[in-house]
């Protein structure tokens, strides 16, 4: 049981890196936030409507923690 424990939690940790990491290679500007134009050089297929849903605060940008949830949502999957 504590292998399972500790293969899920470095399973989570290396996700929440990679998207981390992710953030970091896609932010073209440098603000620590990703624009509509930034998610779709690695989502080709982003609409407006689609960012709008993931920005969930409506400020413009996605920041690490929503770029985290539409991730874990399935919403933003590889390939775009």
């Amino acid at each position: 049981m504590k292998k399972l424990a500790f293969t899920l939690a470095l399973g989570l940790a290396s996700t929440g890196m990679a998207l981390a990491q992710g953030l970091t290679d896609m932010d073209a500007d440098g603000s620590g936030m990703l624009s509509l134009e930034e998610l779709q050089s690695a989502y080709p297929d982003l609409t407006e409507e689609g960012f709008a849903g993931i920005d969930a605060n409506a400020d413009g940008s996605v920041d690490e923690a929503e770029l985290t949830a539409a991730t874990e949502a399935g919403t933003l999957m590889s390939g775009g």
